[in-house]
This record gives structure tokens, sequence and C-alpha cells, in this order.
């Protein structure tokens, strides 16, 4: 099968978020003379594949087959790879079923390797990703089988095909203030506590304030409000409490006991809660290992382009990976349609991953 062939037929297979479509069968099946682990968890599908070449370092290709939602608007049937004006449409087409189209298809076709190969596929990425990849890691380090590099085929290109790797990921905390007050008549403000007039006098200096200045691969962790509520949608009443929502997408500049002193400093007297809660913690490959290299270089091979080295974006599950000191690493295709209706790539991109990847494996 080529790998053209191999992406329609996963996006043929509507995998919404835990569903994975059978793909994971149909993987084990695909890559058969492969040693095959199934770890499935409540309704979760996961499978870790590996073969042994030789025994040199073990190079792990990780990724989700679970999609969103597909939601309104498409112009197509989201769950049937249509060629139209040179795209490829299809939930998964970036995110990320031409990932993992294309290291299938790579290490289907190796014949060789200097050491161990392996997939490590979930059905659970896009939603809670309590059970997915976090418990197969779980089950390796058990087994001593943790792999010494991985790479996660998220699409992370900007611009053109191969403009970006991801090196490390920003963290991610969530807060939520509950600023508390006493109701009362608006016509007798005097009697009351409004907590909006107290609220209102704070957030100039902390809606979007940089929390540190980032560096040379982070960008500065921002202090985001997303929500802010009170009171009962009538114009006679002052509220008795507020609750205002935010978001800090985090460099390894600043934690969560930093977003905590920041929030007191401003909210300290005043009759306040504070609840914090990290989803993701930031992390950092060296950009010097073995694995960051190697896929410069393929990269710069197939497509000509030096790729730059970024933390952008949200989170993926490239993060529990780092938590066990592997060397971990994101490539895939651009990044312009993923979640939405209408969803593409291009032919050119999904053959471009595939010889990237065959390149890596080859040289590794």
């Amino acid at each position: 099968m080529e790998v053209i062939d191999l992406f329609k037929q996963l996006i043929n297979a509507k995998s919404e978020t835990p569903d994975d479509g059978d793909i994971l069968d149909f993987v084990e099946q695909y890559l058969s003379d492969f040693t095959a682990i199934r770890i499935d968890k409540e309704g979760v599908k996961n499978l870790f594949i590996y073969k042994k070449f030789g025994e040199g370092d073990h190079l792990c290709f990780a990724g989700h087959v679970d999609v969103v939602p597909a939601g309104e608007g498409w112009q197509t049937d989201p769950y049937q790879a249509v060629e139209k004006d040179g795209f490829i449409y299809g939930r998964g087409a970036q995110d990320m079923k031409s990932g993992v189209s294309g290291f299938l298809q790579a290490v289907k076709d190796t014949k060789s390797f200097s050491g161990m190969l392996s997939l490590l596929l979930t059905s659970d990425e896009e939603g809670p990703a309590k059970y997915g990849t976090v418990i197969v890691l779980e089950y390796l380090k058990e087994q001593g089988m943790l792999p010494d590099a991985a790479i996660v085929a998220e699409p992370t290109c900007e611009e053109h095909f191969g403009d970006a790797i991801k090196v490390g990921r920003r963290g991610s905390i969530n807060g939520i203030i509950e600023k508390h007050g006493v109701q009362g008549h608006a016509a007798y403000p005097e009697k009351s506590t409004n907590p909006i007039h107290k609220v209102v006098q704070v957030l100039p200096h902390m809606a979007g304030i940089n929390l540190d200045e980032g560096d040379e691969f982070f960008s500065p962790s921002q202090f985001v409000i997303t929500d802010i509520r009170a009171g009962m949608e009538v114009t006679n009443v002052t509220p008795g409490k507020l609750k205002m929502m935010f978001n800090v997408r985090n460099s390894t500049a600043t934690n969560k006991d930093d977003v905590e002193h920041f929030v007191h400093r401003y909210f300290q007297e005043m009759n306040y809660t504070l609840q914090l809660d990290q989803s993701a913690k930031p992390f950092m490959t060296n950009v010097n290992t073995k694995v960051v290299k190697h896929l410069d270089e393929a990269i710069q091979s197939v497509t000509g382009i030096t790729p730059k080295h970024s933390t952008a974006g949200g989170t993926s599950d490239a993060r529990f990976i780092a938590e066990y000191g592997i060397d971990v690493i994101e490539f895939g295709v651009k990044n312009d349609t993923i979640h939405a209706p209408n969803e593409r790539t291009t032919k050119e991109e999904i053959i471009g991953l595939y010889e990237v990847f065959s390149t890596l494996i080859s040289k590794y």
C-alpha cells in the first residue's frame, strides 16, 4: 500500500474520541511482523507495537488515532477522504492521521535499523487523555521498555511543510478566582459590597501581563483572563460574588507557585478564594540531542528547508513522554485547519512526511 492510500483509509475510519474506528486492529495486522501489546482501559484503546532490528537505540513514533467531532460547516463528508482543489479533505487530515500514516508507512517499509523501532498509538488524546499515552508509558517503564527518543507526529508546520519542529511545549495552568462581596440593592450601594467594583481596579495590572520574559525557545508566560461573571443579569441588584477564570501558558521560568503569588499580590486585600490546576508542565528537549539533529537533517534533505525549533502552540501527549526523561520532539504537516470545518492537507505534505521519516530511520 502507498502512503496516500493508507492515509485515505485512516480518514475513512470514523474515530471520534475515544473511538479508534478499528484503526489499531488494522495497524496490528499491517505490521504483522512486529510484536503487538494492547493496553486498553475504560473504553480507551492503546497499542504499543515494536520490532528489534539491532542493539542500538530505541526510537518510538507516537500519535493518536482519535479525532475531535466534525461539527458543522463541511463542504464534504468529514469521514470520507475527498480530493478537491489540490487538497485531501477529512477530519483528522492534519490532526493527526497524516502523521500516523507517514510514520506507519515509513516503519512498514523499513528493512534494517540500528536498534528498536516502535509505535505508540492511542484513542485518547483529543479527550481527557487519562487512559491513553499515560498508562502505556507506565507499562513500558514497568517492563523496562521505555524508548530513548520519541517523535510525535502532530502537525507542527506553519507556513510551509518542513518549517518547524516542536522541541518543547509550554505548560498550562488554569485558575478560578472567586471574589466574595455582599449582595444588595443597586440604589443603596453603601449597604453592600460590590465585588465587580473591587476587581475592576486590579484588572489593568493583571490582564495580559507577562509573568516572565521568555527566552530563546519560550514566549513569555502571560496571564490571560478567559471568563468573568457575576450577578443575575438584572439592573437593580449588585452581586454577592464574582468569578474570574484565567489561563497561563507557562514557560519553564514560571510555575504554579509563581502564579499563586501573582494573584495574591493584587487580591490580598480582598476576600477571595483561588483554585489552581496545572494540566500540563512545560518541557524542553536539548536541541543538540541525536533525534533533533537527525530530524533536522532529514527535513533539510527532503524539503531543502532548515526548520526552526519552536515551543509554540497548545499541549500534546509529548508532555507525558518528556516526564520520563525521553528525548521527545514533534513534527508533522501544516496546522492551519486543525479542529476546523473542512480540515485538509495535501498529497505533497503526506508524501513529504513519509520521506522525512524514512530518511530519518535510514540515517539514525
